[in-house]
């Protein structure tokens, strides 16, 4: 068996469940649950697949030019193994040409691919050729159709960040986004504190270090085989969140006995974060629509210990209809709303290549209809937090200013956009504080 064989198919396994629908962090965990990989051998395994997915308008650039057939006409699993040997000899220097080359053909002699192994070899040597002699596609001269090339992006969405933004600082996040992303943990103050599990993870001989400006924020400076087999899962004394989300649930400073409504909770991770900053002795209702997503939470719950927080299986644009008793209840409000994801783009490669302008639109008539149904429920001195992954101004700013002119009796008290940056860690995220007058 040729070396590095497994680690490629694994790779093109997890594209190909990617290509059906997938989400590739799911798929990712789905194929190595076949293999037994070492930590190494996950990290080249996740880089190699994530980045072929990213890259995947410029990897069928380069099939396009190396090549008989565009990437259009090539059968599916043919053009995605093309992008696991592509992604090799464009992306990663530490591979050799040869090493990429055998391995990936390799993967074609032994699946159902193997009458096309010819075809994928030539290809291959082609592109190195090409490589070698500085023979790279025509990329358009314009500057956002360069970027979308070059940074694989759909050129809709490269005009959408420009002018939100700017070229400059476009070009900056679309650098961010085809990043490697960084592991962050929040620590669960009720059991543990934060130097004392960094020492705990130093003794395991786990690289990390403390995230500056936030309380129990820890990053993982190199990749875990699992993250459940890190110390202190099972004891819920941590859990996955990125450090730009930590930043939201302080927002609302949650108190011991106040009321508290997470109006889309699911996962959790704000949820918990909520419960943690009241030392757990707040009332914490946490609704989502998703009877899947809370059963992971109520898992979460059940790992972390937490007991101050009820889950309810509803629509938060219902709930005054369903629970009028609910009207002027809380104290603090949080609705972390469905959104685009543009600010984790970096973390979940495949949203890309599915997010429209139509979908973006669904979403704002959705976080509309989630404040206005949700404000009656916050007291008269009550906050209400509304929060995003995303950067797109029309799911933030904007929408909080249009909701800031319809509704007079309330204003906003803050706001913050955190933007994807190539050079820092993080997700891109907004957050609104917002009160009655």
């Amino acid at each position: 068996m040729i070396k590095g064989y497994l680690q490629r198919k694994a790779s093109w396994e997890i594209l190909l469940k990617v290509s059906s629908g997938i989400y590739s962090d799911h798929a990712l965990e789905k194929v190595l649950k076949n293999y037994e990989f070492n930590s190494l051998d996950i990290a080249f395994i996740t880089e190699l697949s994530f980045g072929c997915i990213r890259y995947r308008k410029f990897l069928d650039l380069w099939i396009d030019h190396t090549s008989k057939l565009s990437h259009t006409k090539q059968p599916p699993k043919l053009r995605w193994l093309l992008h696991i040997g592509l992604y090799q000899l464009l992306k990663m220097d530490k591979i050799p040409f040869s090493a990429a080359i055998s391995s990936t053909v390799e993967v074609a002699k032994k699946t159902d691919l193997k009458g096309l192994a010819g075809t994928v070899n030539a290809i291959l040597r082609n592109t190195v050729r090409h490589i070698e002699k500085e023979h790279v596609p025509k990329i358009s001269s314009d500057e956002i159709e360069r970027l979308s090339s070059l940074e694989s992006l759909p050129i809709w969405l490269v005009k959408e960040i420009v002018n939100w933004v700017g070229i400059k600082e476009a070009k900056n996040i679309a650098k961010a986004f085809n990043k490697k992303p960084s592991i962050d943990l929040r620590i669960n103050s009720l059991k543990t504190d934060l130097n004392k599990f960094l020492n705990e993870l130093s003794e395991c001989n786990i690289n990390a270090t403390a995230i500056s400006q936030l309380k129990n924020g820890i990053a993982l400076n190199s990749n875990p085989r699992s993250i459940k087999k890190l110390p202190g899962y099972s004891d819920g004394l941590w859990v996955v969140q990125d450090r730009s989300s930590q930043w939201v649930a302080p927002l609302l400073n949650p108190k011991k006995g106040e009321k508290i409504l997470d109006a889309c909770s699911a996962p959790g991770s704000k949820t918990t974060h909520l419960a943690q900053l009241a030392n757990d002795d707040a009332e914490i209702l946490a609704v989502d629509r998703s009877e899947k997503r809370l059963k992971i939470l109520q898992s979460n719950l059940e790992r972390l210990n937490i007991k101050s927080v009820k889950t309810l299986k509803a629509d938060a644009t219902n709930l005054v209809d369903i629970q009028p008793n609910l009207i002027s209840y809380f104290d603090k409000i949080l609705i972390d709303a469905p959104c685009s994801g543009i600010g984790t783009f970096a973390r979940n490669p495949d949203s890309r290549w599915s997010l429209s302008k139509d979908k973006i639109n669904q979403l704002i008539l959705l976080q509309e209809r989630l404040l206005e149904s949700v404000l009656p429920l916050l007291k008269r001195n009550g906050t209400l937090v509304y929060s995003t992954c995303t950067i797109c101004p029309e799911e933030n700013n904007f929408l909080i200013k249009r909701f800031l002119t319809k509704n007079k009796e309330i204003k906003l008290d803050s706001e913050k956009q955190i933007l994807p940056k190539f050079d820092e860690p993080g997700d891109g995220f907004y957050a609104a504080k917002i009160s009655y007058k």
